[in-house]
């Protein structure tokens, strides 16, 4: 018998990875595993690898994919763990790369490592008077977000995250490490953005074309629950129509105390002055026909605005999970408004027979703009036509009862199901949905085939699978 498969049979020898990287294993018994294994979304926290591997090197991550591989055991990489699947968790391996977080500037590019998160790329990229188009939420992995699109303040003047992304650093299951851009393995680069996150490989480094930050205008405006069916409707036609420089986000959401009134808030920022996002703001109030309850609206710089809306919770720039216990999301891309009669039946079905303990949520997120301006077959980001993004949310406490959680559920999906009438069938990769039966169409629409041709080329073997990886749909 070969030395190999007596290691094999004898079970991984964790020590000896160990030994062999730079970075190092936590398994169970160790005094951090715990901690190691919290994901970003709490609902995931029961997940327990049999270890964490923290990689310091290329050299690390294909150490810990070879290992993976020779004991075919599972593997997930993680960066930020803000997954909404729990696709960065596995019962198997956790290969982290937040240990490869520098940015660096040369020659009018940002290299940024795969496991930075957009709090340090902000501010070590302001240093050099540069920034990205990204989200808000300070924890966010740069890695994760690129690879599925990336939205953000900025993206209907310069698109996602994604379309500044001019290169990128790929270590591949068979332990090869590439750097593809439009030149190099042009396939791999085209399949990254958009469909990146654990299909071909474990992206190590990123590289953007940046820009100056622009002074921005944040705001937040609150509004009679009494007219939130008219306000809905409104918004879908004036956040479409607003120019490009106004990111406007429309979020209705039921708290956890069924007493408590639900808030209806509409916020985000205007690259722009006050007096200009203010008269953006009332030309919304004259079309819904009655003003907020209450305004703000203040200039500031790009980086404050990104603190402040930051600081605002929950929202399409800043996806933290709703609560710290079990949170369900579903979204659907729409090109065409919901009617008012449809609006209002998501209003009633939000406020109506709510539990104690559970929260729910709309989430309704501008598009339009530079995130339209790219052909649909331009990279593996297929939303290119659509003018608004729906988020649902539902969320109960870490202890709640299974019938909680169910009920919890129900809820998320009979949401869903009121607005899919007039959805385009598309959902945002970003906000995956592990209970989505078509992801595949969802995600990728008709760039799938060509999505399935690259899985094929980069890891014929399909070791980076999962649940809803390339292929599976």
């Amino acid at each position: 018998m070969e030395r190999a498969d007596i290691a094999t049979l004898a079970g991984p020898d964790w020590d000896a990875l160990d030994a062999t990287i730079t970075g190092r294993v936590v398994r169970p018994g160790s005094p951090d595993y715990d901690l190691t294994c919290k994901s970003q979304i709490a609902r995931f926290d029961a997940v327990r690898p049999q270890a964490v591997v923290f990689c310091n090197s290329l050299e690390d991550v294909a150490a810990a994919i070879a290992f993976a591989r020779r004991h075919a055991i599972p593997m997930a990489p993680r960066s930020g763990g803000h997954c909404f699947a729990g696709h960065s968790s596995s019962e198997g391996m956790v290969i982290d790369v937040t240990l490869m977080s520098a940015v660096t500037v040369s020659d009018g590019l940002a290299t940024i490592g795969a496991g930075a998160r957009l709090d340090n790329v902000y501010d070590r990229l302001l240093e050099h008077g540069l920034t990205i188009p990204a989200g808000s939420c300070p924890t966010v992995g740069i890695a994760g977000l690129t690879l599925g699109g990336g939205l953000g303040i900025l993206g209907r003047t310069y698109g996602l995250t994604c379309d500044s992304l001019v290169a990128a650093q790929v270590v591949l299951a068979d332990g090869r490490i590439v750097t593809c851009d439009e030149r190099r393995e042009p396939d791999l680069f085209w399949a990254l953005r958009g469909a990146g996150a654990r299909n071909f490989g474990i992206v190590t480094e990123l590289v953007f074309r940046p820009m100056a930050p622009p002074s921005a205008t944040g705001f937040q405006t609150f509004w009679p629950l009494s007219r939130v069916a008219d306000l809905v409707f409104a918004w879908q036609q004036w956040s479409l129509n607003a120019p490009d420089a106004l990111a406007a986000s429309l979020v209705l959401t039921a708290g956890g105390d069924p007493a408590g009134p639900p808030v209806l808030k509409v916020f985000g920022a205007m690259l722009g002055t006050e007096a200009e996002t203010l008269d953006l703001l009332d030309e919304l109030a004259n079309n819904v026909g009655v003003k907020p309850t209450s305004t703000f609206a203040r200039s500031m710089t790009y980086r404050e605005a990104k603190r402040y809306l930051a600081s605002l919770g929950e929202s399409e720039f800043a996806k933290e999970p709703t609560g710290a216990g079990h949170a369900y999301n579903k979204s659907e891309f729409f090109r065409t408004t919901i009617p008012k009669d449809a609006v209002a039946a998501l209003v009633e079905h939000l406020t109506t027979d709510r539990i104690e303990g559970q929260s729910r949520e709309l989430d309704f997120n501008p598009w339009g703009g530079a995130y339209n301006r790219v052909d649909e077959t331009a990279t593996a980001f297929v939303h290119r036509n659509e003018i608004f993004l729906l988020k649902h949310t539902a969320a109960v406490a870490a202890e709640a009862s299974a019938d909680e959680r169910k009920t919890t559920q129900q809820w998320l999906d009979r949401s869903w199901e009121l607005a899919r009438p007039w959805g385009t069938g598309r959902a945002y990769q970003n906000f995956p949905d592990p209970d989505l039966a078509d992801f595949e169409t969802a995600y990728y629409g008709s760039n799938r085939e060509r999505l399935v041709d690259v899985k094929r080329k980069y890891d014929p073997e399909n070791f980076f699978r999962f649940n809803q990886s390339i292929g599976r749909g």
